[in-house]
């Protein structure tokens, strides 16, 4: 069973800056590959980022790449989301997921690809 807390969410002006950290509950983190994923009301749940289980590959989606980092720090049993010149269209609740990685090149870009999710955290950009 993998527990997932995110933090790090908040207000912020258009233009600046946020870090969320997702601390995972698993003694074997290292194993599982990681995604962020959002959801603005009264829309899908969509993929953000994801980062293979070892760190040595990620992924964004086109809309925030360039712009936001994933990493993790498997010694911490954390992985983070570093988003920069945040814009009014990422306001939503950003969610991080677990999911078990067979391989080192594993990792998702579908919410169904995850099997276990954090409570959400909110984040709001204001123009």
């Amino acid at each position: 069973q993998v527990q997932l807390v995110e933090s790090g969410g908040g207000l912020v002006q258009a233009g600046g800056s946020l870090r969320l950290s997702c601390a995972a509950s698993v003694r074997t983190f290292s194993s599982y590959a990681m995604g962020w994923f959002r959801q603005a009301p009264g829309k899908e749940r969509e993929f953000v980022a994801a980062i293979t289980r070892g760190g040595g590959s990620t992924y964004y989606a086109d809309s925030v790449k360039g712009r936001f980092t994933i990493s993790r720090d498997n010694a911490k049993n954390t992985v983070y989301l570093q988003m920069n010149s945040l814009k009014p269209e990422d306001t939503a609740l950003y969610y991080c997921a677990a999911k078990f990685g067979f391989r080192d090149s594993d990792y998702g870009r579908n919410k169904g690809d995850y099997g276990y999710w954090g409570q959400g955290t909110q984040v709001t950009v204001s123009s």
